[in-house]
């Protein structure tokens, strides 16, 4: 049988190697799980943003998704499109409160950067930028400045682009 000195050894062994890898399973298994979660709202958040485009594609007689200048639209016409709107500047504040944060890692960084570039993309639209100040009432502050800024960044970057563009030809200047 062991003696005093062995178990003593023993538990001094348990100790010294034993609880630091216990506790370092138990934070390599926190972050796994974080990071799961972190994947499983990513999931959730793309497709409600999938939902939202069949919404779209559903509602094509808007013209969410031409390239073209909108046509004229009626009053209920245009009243499907503000709802429409709305939908999206909810979903973006959604993606914005559970995704965005300061100081993220590498893969929070590539899961943004999805979302920053739908927002990029539909704050292109001017009919977008024009509705988006009255949905943003009373949304999160900081969401509400975060789109604003890049609504702002679109419309600069529009108003650059048709400024270098030569109006008769389609050319550059």
């Amino acid at each position: 049988m062991l003696d005093l000195e062995t178990w003593e050894l023993l538990s001094y062994i348990v100790t010294v190697f034993g609880l630091p890898f216990a506790v370092l399973l138990f934070l390599l298994e926190q972050r796994k799980e974080r990071d799961n979660e972190e994947e499983e709202i990513h999931q959730l958040l793309s497709s409600s943003y999938t939902d939202f485009l069949r919404l779209v594609l559903e509602n094509a007689d808007l013209g969410l998704m031409s390239r073209a200048p909108a046509a004229p639209l009626d009053a209920e016409q245009q009243e499907r499109r503000l709802v429409l709107f709305g939908v999206l500047v909810s979903l973006f504040e959604r993606a914005y409160v559970l995704a965005y944060e300061d100081g993220m890692n590498a893969r929070q960084k590539r899961r943004w950067a999805a979302w920053e570039d739908w927002m990029r993309e539909w704050c292109r639209r001017e009919e977008f930028r024009a509705a988006l100040a009255p949905l943003l009432q009373g949304e999160d502050p900081d969401f509400a400045r975060y789109i604003a800024g890049v609504s702002d960044e679109e419309a600069a970057r529009a108003a650059s682009v048709s400024a270098n563009i030569a109006p008769d030809t389609g050319l550059r200047r």
